[in-house]
């Protein structure tokens, strides 16, 4: 990451940051902008290990999403209800052992930032989710990989 960017401190300033990289033409850095966005969204939120953490970020990175293609600040609210009545490691099952792929993956998928997915993050994580969970994440990635 630049190291530029690095040292953003608010979602703020990486919208900033991100907008003048668009203008300038670094579409590279606007991303990396938005990456890091996603990550102090995550740091305030006050995950308690890591996989709360990623599952956090890929929340974010899914309004990230939302935001871009709606053109204003749009939120995951059904997510977000999801994770209050079940706690987030359940939300990220149910949401990865749905028959099909859910919306955020798809759109996850399409921006080309997959690596923030409930899927990815059980992978990373198996230990911490069910067999089902971690079987159906390992195919929907490996569906993925074939499509492209």
């Amino acid at each position: 990451m630049d190291p530029r960017i690095e040292r953003l401190k608010t979602v703020e300033a990486c919208e900033r940051f991100a907008a003048n990289a668009r203008r300038l033409g670094r579409p590279d850095l606007a991303d990396e902008s938005r990456q890091r966005a996603v990550e102090i969204c995550a740091d305030t939120h006050g995950a308690k290990s890591t996989a709360e953490k990623e599952c956090l970020q890929a929340i974010y990175a899914y309004e990230e999403v939302l935001t871009e293609k709606n053109g204003r600040r749009t939120r995951a609210s059904r997510t977000w209800q999801m994770i209050e009545r079940h706690g987030i490691h359940e939300a990220a099952e149910r949401a990865v052992n749905r028959p099909q792929e859910t919306a955020g993956y798809k759109a996850l998928v399409e921006m080309g930032v997959q690596e923030y997915a409930f899927e990815a993050v059980i992978l990373r994580h198996p230990d911490l989710f069910s067999e089902a969970a971690v079987s159906a994440s390992k195919q929907r990635l490996e569906d993925w990989s074939d499509e492209t």
